[in-house]
């Protein structure tokens, strides 16, 4: 095959061209990688294929030298441009890095968790991070037996988990975790600090837009209800907020997860049966724990407290 720079310079005495237009061709013709994609293809290529592909080697040329400065005119940031054929004319495409693909992934994987009131390490929360002791082993078992069987049969009904266990031994920071590691498999899911959403949705009487958030949190392929029992509840939360989302959940069989720092029989016993007002009400209780125990099994948390002195 005949050498390609001998070939360029060919044509190049074959144009009328100016001295400028003449040294920037020169450049492009220099370049190794153009030099390689001509000779390659030199059989497909005529010599007037090339001189009307000028420009376009110009331009691979110069975003080439803007990719490698990571200089951000480029015409396309985080792609990086290759040479291709279209048809009898040499063309530049733009090929995405691992870079911006890792990137795009990422992205995606954080917009597939709905974190509502959440902190940004709960959002960025992972298995591989999560600390495994023996007294939080069962909970890390528990996790995994869902996600596999969820992921496998994500139509079936799937029971949850109910973390319970004291102040800062990982219960959300494991809820995070295993949205994540969902979101990775594409599925989406919504964590909600219930305490923080129970004043928004008394605010939102106000702003006339209770039942639209109500479905927002309610419709959610994987709910997360962090935090329960942390705070008093008052009739209505209890009945018309929680209670309407549970039934819903109960109803569609939708997975959802609680935690919270009250066992089960506590958090029925000394948060769901009395009202903000004093008010005993253990049969408005009940049934609210009787959808919490359909979607959820009860899984003990104790470790050292991980937020202490943080």
């Amino acid at each position: 095959m005949e050498d390609v720079g001998k070939e360029m310079s060919k044509i190049l005495r074959s144009k009328d061209m100016t001295a400028k237009y003449e040294a920037l061709i020169q450049e492009v013709l220099a370049d190794k990688d153009v030099r390689f994609f001509i000779d390659e293809n030199r059989q497909k290529l005529t010599n007037d294929d090339i001189i009307k592909s000028y420009a376009k080697l110009y331009e691979f040329v110069q975003e080439k030298k803007k990719f490698r400065l990571k200089d951000p005119t480029m015409i396309a940031p985080g792609y990086e441009p290759k040479l291709m054929l279209n048809f009898h004319f040499i063309d530049v495409t733009y090929v995405p890095t691992e870079a911006l693909l890792a990137k795009k992934e990422a992205d995606e994987i954080r917009e597939r968790v709905k974190a509502m009131d959440m902190p940004k390490d709960i959002r960025e929360a992972t298995l591989e991070k999560f600390e495994i002791t023996s007294e939080r082993s069962e909970a890390l078992s528990q996790a995994l037996d869902f996600i596999d069987s969820y992921s496998h049969d994500p139509k079936g009904f799937h029971k949850a988990l109910y973390l319970q266990g004291s102040f800062g031994v990982g219960k959300t920071y494991l809820l995070g975790a295993i949205a994540h590691r969902l979101a990775k498999d594409g599925f989406v899911s919504t964590l909600v600090h219930f305490p923080t959403f129970a004043v928004e949705m008394k605010q939102s009487i106000k702003q006339d837009n209770v039942g639209e958030k109500l479905d927002a949190v309610k419709r959610s392929p994987i709910l997360m209800l962090d935090d329960i029992g942390a705070d008093s509840l008052s009739s209505w939360i209890r009945d018309d907020i929680l209670g309407v989302i549970l039934q819903y959940r109960m109803q569609e069989q939708l997975p959802t997860f609680f935690s919270s720092n009250f066992s089960m029989k506590q958090l029925e016993e000394e948060h769901l049966t009395v009202s903000q007002r004093g008010e005993e009400e253990p049969l408005k209780a009940k049934r609210i724990m009787e959808r919490i125990r359909y979607l959820s099994k009860e899984i003990n948390m104790i470790g050292k407290n991980r937020r202490k002195n943080a």
